[in-house]
């Protein structure tokens, strides 16, 4: 799934690792989304969003295989 995350942590000069602890995840699960190679739980999303302090979508493109 298409994501902003990588953008968002490194705006707040966050390791993966420090993010990761912060969300409850290991450093690789956040690698592994910014790779866009897994897609988070929903639970997942939802607390990284809070994290950052934005809506979901603003991380995550909610469009099936980046398509309309």
């Amino acid at each position: 799934m298409k994501n902003d995350l990588r953008q968002y942590r490194e705006t707040r000069d966050l390791s993966q690792a420090d993010l990761a602890a912060a969300v409850g995840v290991s450093r690789q699960t956040i690698n592994a989304i910014e790779r866009e190679r897994y897609d988070p739980s929903l639970e997942l999303a939802f607390k990284l969003a809070a994290y950052f302090d934005c809506r979901v979508e603003e991380l995550f493109d909610p469009r099936l295989n980046g398509t309309a």
